[in-house]
């Protein structure tokens, strides 16, 4: 067994036990081989999530499509950032082979930020969608998007493929946005996800991260406004330093907090919630999505 580790480095707080993960090595290993006989990223990977080992050793993975390096410089995230290549053609192809082989129920893709294009990727989110359709025609399919940089034509592409849920993340609080995503725009943001809830998407999602200064009262506002936008489902996690270079923690939030915070989401009127240190996005997906396996 390997243990998962983050760049402790300057931290201001110390790491709770309630953090430890470990990972499968074997399990881990075979998913692994998969995505790199397929020339697939994962965002598993590229950004450190705390949940690889339980994720790949339960054969599931988050697809980066769009390749792996990122336009924009959120000072949370680990993906790299710099100047990406051109997208793959034939990316939405080896996807829905991955899924096929994976045996997937529940497909859930991902991408950077690239705002080097002019629809910001949305077109390749559509041809994943519409070529997993093709190969395995009863998986759903979930999509987290960028905000396409407010392109709203854009985003109605990947809308008018039919995805089963559409995730976009709001990240934290408004008050904290020009230090934590200082690209992004809050209620840029809100206007995305309440065009997927207009668009009759079943099950329009978005997450937060807590941990980086926020106070109690200002995540139950990130609440309201997700509920009056039509967001349904809600991930609610710890924000962990990928590395010196990102923003340290400002507070590590204990697991009774996380029951809280979650009793307020339902209290909000979110049908389906996750909360606690370890949950991300793309976290136990498929349940929150309503399968019982992967």
């Amino acid at each position: 067994m390997t243990r998962l580790k983050f760049d402790l480095a300057q931290e201001a707080v110390s790491r709770p036990p309630w953090l430890t993960q470990h990972i499968d090595t074997g399990a881990f290993a075979r998913v692994e081989r998969l995505l790199a006989g397929l020339k697939l990223h994962t965002v598993c990977q590229s950004a450190s999530c705390p949940n690889i080992g339980e994720c790949f050793g339960q054969g599931t993975a988050t697809f980066l499509i769009l390749g792996s390096v990122c336009t924009r410089r959120c000072a949370f995230c680990a993906v790299p950032k710099g100047a990406p290549a051109a997208p793959d053609t034939a990316e939405p192809e080896r996807i829905a082979k991955a899924v096929q082989v994976l045996g997937l129920r529940h497909a859930v893709i991902t991408s950077v930020t690239r705002d080097d294009l002019a629809d910001g990727g949305a077109s390749q989110f559509a041809a994943c969608i519409e070529r997993i359709r093709a190969v395995c025609p009863s998986v759903t399919v979930e999509v987290l998007t960028p905000d396409f940089a407010g392109n709203w034509r854009a985003a109605a592409q990947v809308l008018a493929a039919c995805p089963d849920v559409f995730n976009h993340n709001i990240e934290t609080v408004p008050r904290l946005y020009d230090k934590v995503r200082p690209s992004a725009d809050y209620r840029r943001s809100l206007a995305l996800l309440r065009q997927a809830a207009a668009g009759g998407v079943g099950l329009v999602k978005s997450g937060v991260m807590v941990g980086l200064g926020e106070t109690e009262t200002e995540v139950l506002a990130v609440f309201a406004d997700l509920a009056a936008a039509g967001v349904t489902a809600v991930t609610i996690g710890q924000y962990l330093r990928p590395s010196a270079a990102h923003l340290p923690v400002a507070e590590y939030i204990h697991p009774d907090k996380f029951a809280w915070y979650e009793q307020q989401a339902r209290r909000a009127g979110f049908t389906a919630v996750a909360a606690g240190p370890l949950v991300r996005s793309s976290y136990h997906a498929a349940a929150m999505a309503g399968h019982e396996g992967k």
